[in-house]
Order: C-alpha cells, then structure tokens, then sequence
C-alpha cells in the first residue's frame, strides 16, 4: 500500500517558519496566500484523493527546510492557482504586489511547459528553457520542490506516466537541483526517479542493502565508537552520523561495471565538528589510528565544488580489517552539502535577498542565458549545454587571489581570460600557471592558478585563438571581435573604392556624396545609410560605377548590363554561389522577400531596377505579369547555406503552444530568425520566418508542426 499524503496545516507551516522568520508582516503573508489559496482550490481533489491543498501545502514545507524567504513560500502556496483554479495573474498582483506576481506567473509558465526527456537534444533544449523563463532563482527552486512532492505521490498516476516523468526528472531537474547545490533534494529526487523509473533494479539494491547492512552493522558501530572516542578524548566537540549511500549513486556505479560488494563507500561515516581548524585536526587524529587509502583523500574545504560543497574526505582501513569513508566537515558546511546555497536566504530591512554567493553558484546558468543571447543555435548548443554546462567532469582552476572557476576539461588559458572579462581576452598577450609561463594552447588542469598577462595596447586576439579556445562561449566572443573589425575594414574599403572611381572620372567628390543625391541613391537600393551602402560595395555586392549612376540617376538597361556580364563563362565544376545563371555561379544575386524561395524551390530570376537580378519563385504574385525582365535561373547543387522563409502555424488558443512549437523547431536543428503572433478571437496565426537547407528540409518541418496538439494547420507563407 502506498503512504498517505502528509497531511500538513497552516498552523504546521508558519510553526516551521517562524524558527527562521522573524518579521510579523512575513508570516501575515504566508498566512494570507494560504487563505487565498485554500479559497482558490476549495473542492478540488488530488488523484490521490487528498485535498488539493495539501500539494502546495507540502511543497511550502519542503522549501522551509532551505530556508526559504517569506515570497516564496507564499509564491508556493500560491503555484497552482493560475493554472488549476482559474485565478487570474491580475488578482495576485492586486492582492499580493509586483514581486510575488512575478514569481507566480514564472512558476506557473513553467508547469505549463510540456518537458520530454525523449532525446539529448531535447533535454539540453527544455533545461534552457527552464533558465531562460527563470528571471529570479526562486523559480527555479520553486519548480525542484514542487516535483519532489509529485514524485513522492507518483504512485497515483499509469504506470506509462510514472516512467516518463520519472526520467524527464532523472535527465532535466535532478541535475539544475545538483548544480544548486541542493544535495538533500537532489538525492531523493534520483532515488524516486529510479523507484518509479526501473522498479525492479531499485528493489534488488534495496534487498542487497538490507542484507549487507545486517552483516555490517556491528562493524559500523565499532568504528563509529572508535572514532569518536578519538576526538572525545582530544576535546573536540562533535557530532556523529552513520549513513547509506543513496539507491541511486549505488545503480550508477553498478552501471559503470563495480561489482555490488565494491561499493566500499556504503559504509561511509560523517562526523560534524565546530570549527574549519578542528576538521583539519580531527583528521590528524583519524590518520594516527587508521592508515588512510592513497589517493582517496579529497579537501574540498580548502577547493570547494563549484556547487559551494565542502568537506575533508577520506578512506580508511578501519575495525574488523573494513574500509570506510569519512566525511569531515563543520555544522554550516553540512547544511550547505545537504542545502545548497539556497540555505543562505538573508534579511534585509525593507524584504528578503539572496546572498551573492548564492548568485556566485548560479554562473553555470548565467552560461545557457549568455548563448542564449549570442543566438547559438541546434547542435552547437546543444553540444555546448552538455559537454559545459551540465558536465559533471568538470575542473576547478583558481585566480591568484584564490576566485575559483569551473571549465570543461579541455579548456586553456584564452577560455579562462574570456570568462574573467570580455576586455582581459582582448587584452590578453599570454598566462602563467602555477608561476610558469604556459603556451596558450595549454590545457588547464584540476587546481591550476592561472594568471593572465594583459596589454591595453594590444590589437586584439589573433585569429588563431578561435581554433585554440575550447569553449563556445570564449569562441564567440573570438569571432564577435573579428567579425566587427572585417565589417569596419570593408566599409572603410567600400568607402575608398567609391572615392577612387569619383576622382577617376574626374567627377566632383562632394556633389556625388551630396546627402540629398545619396538619400535618394539609398533608397533606390533599399539600404538605410551610408555605411550600409559602402559595405555592399566593399563586399562586391555593387559596382561603385553602378552606384555613382544610381546616384546621378544614369540608368542603363539593367538588361544589357546581364548581356555583358554574361560573356564571361565560369565553370560549374567551381560553382560556389547559390543560383546558375547560363552556366555562371559567380552573379551576384538577392532573394525576393516577398516569397522567399529556398533551396530545390521552382525559381526565375528577375533583372530589377538598380538591384541585379532577384530570384522569385515561380508562382510569385509579383513577377506572374513580368515577361521582359524574367530569364532562366537554376540552383546550384554545391551551394550550402541556410535560407529564410516563412511560414503561418494555425493554433487553437493554448498558453506556451508557442513554446512546444520553437522547441520542435529547434530539436530539428532549424534556426528561428523572427516570430509574430497574429491574434485573432477564436484562434491564433504564428507568423515564424526560420533558416532551413532547402525545400525537402521545409516540407518535413511542416509536417512535423502539423502534428503537434491543438495546432490545427501549417503551411508556407508568403504565397
């Protein structure tokens, strides 16, 4: 029979919080978004049969144990009210002010989100979007707690449920808990996972640990005694815990071939001391009774995880010839293992804010949001939230000042100068490590201090570092610069090209470059200022001839012009532009947006006033009439590059459709250039304009997003 729901009170509630919450007017709140919510979900019923109150009542409980501020407790009693008992966002802000909406609303987005653990691409893609709709941390914590109190009712749902949801929290929120830091989560968050996910290997551990744990007991408790007879007898105050490895850390490391009886580290002890000088003592003392195992000692207090985890660890030949693992750590060093930073919740005069060390441990996050802003897209992304983001097989190098930060294995010391600054990359002209000069293309190691040599004189990075930089974020940055410096290059170049052909033909500078003349030459060409004109030119998309006839508004045959330009034959076999005209790839060429043809689409091309020759798609509205100015076109085969177009998704009205729909978009590897969202009374028109490869990739697109729930049609825009 499963267990009953805990049936917690209000009363149960604000007795836990006032043990850390001291301000009247914070427990009047908790009080309040209890009243509203219980109000809200009077009548309803959980599929365990419980009232429905007791969930938020129970996830409230559950972020009492990190201390969690006053907002966010109310914000959890609050979580289901938009979503399940038909309260309008509008109502919290007028009863319950700006920041709790805003917690609400962020909360109840995310509940909407329909998660898939179906394939790497789509986890990495549903972790972005859990951080990227996460403005404010306490969402985030807000989410983990609310799943630990559904996995705990898991049972209620189909056995098919059970096992989706159990891996969507295996492979998407377990590790965002473990990144927190929140290790007391964390843990049985997998342990549910894995109850409810592979019940049959989870009771086997299980069975196997209740028949060790019988023969080991009595070994257990020898050394426990042992051990703390040491320090009672060196005054050290302490406190004691035996403890089992969780069901889950035990399946991982069967998984990775050890045998069960291996598993030394089952029989693991910690012991909790006052101070940081007394764990570094009491270790002493261990290690003068028991000889500790080589290379099993880790001192995470002095290198702490990136998580904010601390602790001495240690292996050791213990009673009845045993081995046994020992954790070392003071009173706050454990609630910050079992707790995460989220513990650190700190008071201030006029409401409640984080500390910043807690922001500090959130940098691994800030890292999805900045791709997410430098417009990574498919697989790069993808690749770089696994192999990064979420890599637990990081390494931790430190500043000379002791700040450390963590990096993919792999990383050097142009990744590490992008992640202090933007400017100290730019800057850097080379890196110590460890007091030695190091080439940049060093691979950074476990507990490198590594100093960064800047010159403000310097011109920049070399273009080589982009092939040295192991990062995507430190590659970017890398490519940014370049990317600003060519465009600056080429306009400077276009600019004196125009220049040379003026005075070449002995024409007058200034009456050409004449702003009245320019305004109307520019908007002929359909461009928005000068410097836009003088890259065209810079890059050869116009001939600066053409441009002072535009200006001067000489306007030749554009007809002829192509008669000309076409007595020059290219070879196909080179082809490397995206249209063939008469056995040419070397035209230079624009695509109509008015129908925005791809790649495999039926095309002509149209010679246009001042512009070249466009390509359209046949039945194009715009060119149907044109006969003169119309002339064979076809693609070319060896051309590979992206094209926009655009396409209308027909949807039922449904919050975050949008958001199943961008995720689909994505998880087939499609870029999103812009979306608008035509609303009408019964239904609404999503207007995407996307980067495909050609016809066929659009065509399965299409029909991929006709399948997804409440859309009712799809289909190419721009018709």
């Amino acid at each position: 029979m499963e267990p009953e729901e805990k049936a917690y009170t209000i009363d149960d509630l604000i007795n836990k919080a006032k043990t850390y919450i001291k301000g009247e007017d914070e427990i009047e709140l908790i009080k309040k978004a209890y009243l509203f919510a219980n109000k809200a979900h009077a009548g309803q019923l959980r599929l365990t049969g419980d009232a429905y109150i007791l969930h938020p009542l129970n996830v409230a409980m559950i972020l009492t144990e990190i201390y969690a501020d006053s907002q966010t407790l109310a914000t959890a009693l609050l979580h289901d009210v938009i979503n399940f008992a038909n309260v309008k966002i509008e109502d919290i802000e007028k009863e319950f002010g700006e920041d709790i909406k805003t917690l609400v609303d962020g909360i109840s987005k995310i509940n909407k989100l329909s998660l898939s653990a179906d394939n790497e691409a789509l986890i990495s893609y549903h972790k972005k979007i859990l951080v990227g709709l996460s403005g404010d941390v306490r969402i985030i914590i807000l989410k983990i707690a609310d799943r630990l109190h559904n996995m705990r009712t898991l049972w209620a749902i189909p056995e098919k449920k059970r096992k989706e949801k159990a891996k969507e929290t295996l492979e998407i929120l377990a590790p965002i808990a473990h990144r927190l830091g929140i290790n007391h989560i964390k843990s049985e968050l997998e342990d549910l996972c894995l109850k409810y996910w592979k019940p049959d290997v989870y009771n086997d551990i299980l069975e196997k640990l209740s028949q060790s744990r019988g023969e080991l007991d009595k070994s257990v408790d020898k050394m426990m005694e042992s051990v703390s007879k040491i320090l009672t007898d060196n005054n050290i105050p302490h406190e004691m815990k035996g403890r089992s490895k969780s069901v889950y850390s035990i399946y991982n490391k069967l998984q990775k071939g050890k045998n069960f009886n291996e598993i030394y580290d089952i029989l693991a002890l910690r012991y909790l001391v006052n101070t940081e000088a007394e764990c570094y003592l009491a270790l002493g003392l261990i290690h003068a009774k028991y000889k500790p195992v080589p290379r099993r000692f880790k001192d995470y207090i002095a290198r702490p995880k990136a998580n904010g985890y601390q602790s001495l660890h240690t292996t050791v030949f213990g009673v009845d010839g045993k081995l046994f693992e020992i954790q070392i750590r003071t009173y706050e060093m454990d609630r910050v293992a079992e707790y995460g930073f989220a513990s650190h919740w700190s008071y201030k005069e006029h409401g409640i804010n984080r500390q910043n060390a807690m922001e500090e441990k959130l940098k691994q996050f800030r890292t999805v949001i900045e791709l997410n802003e430098q417009q990574v897209e498919g697989e790069e992304f993808v690749n770089t939230v696994k192999n990064e983001v979420f890599n637990s097989d990081n390494i931790y190098v430190y500043t000379p000042k002791g700040d450390v930060f963590e990096f993919p294995i792999g990383s050097t010391p142009i990744d590490f100068a992008y992640r202090v600054h933007t400017s100290v990359g730019h800057q850097m002209v080379g890196a110590i490590v460890n007091n030695n000069i190091v080439p940049l293309d060093y691979k950074l190691k476990d507990g490198d201090i590594v100093k960064i040599n800047t010159n403000k004189n310097s011109k920049g990075p070399s273009k080589e570092w982009i092939n040295i930089a192991f990062t995507t974020s430190a590659k970017n940055k890398i490519k940014a610069f370049f990317s600003k410096i060519d465009k600056d290059e080429t306009i400077a170049n276009g600019k004196e090209m125009l220049i040379k052909t003026i005075r070449r033909k002995k024409l007058s500078t200034n009456d050409i470059l004449d702003d009245k003349k320019m305004q109307i030459a520019l908007d002929e060409l359909g461009l928005n200022n000068e410097n836009d004109l003088y890259y065209e030119i810079g890059i050869g998309k116009y001939n600066p001839t053409q441009v002072i006839k535009t200006i001067l508004n000489e306007k030749e045959d554009e007809k002829k012009i192509l008669e000309k330009t076409l007595k020059y034959q290219s070879p196909i076999m080179d082809a490397t532009g995206d249209i063939i005209i008469d056995g040419m790839t070397d035209l230079k060429v624009s695509f109509g947006g008015c129908c925005t043809p791809v790649k495999g689409d039926d095309v002509v091309g149209y010679i246009s006033k001042g512009n070249g020759i466009t390509i359209h798609r046949k039945n194009c509205h715009n060119i149907v009439d044109q006969d003169e100015r119309i002339i064979n076109v076809t693609w070319n085969e060896n051309a590979k590059k992206k094209y926009v177009t655009n396409v209308l998704i027909y949807a039922e009205k449904k919050d975050n459709l949008l958001l199943d729909i961008i995720s689909k978009t994505s998880a087939m590897n499609i870029g999103v250039k812009s979306v608008n969202t035509i609303s009408n009374v019964d239904y609404n028109v999503y207007d995407l304009n996307i980067l495909v490869d050609d016809k066929e990739m659009l065509d399965k697109y299409i029909s991929v997003i006709k399948q997804i729930p409440n859309v009712t049609d799809a289909q190419r825009g721009n018709k």
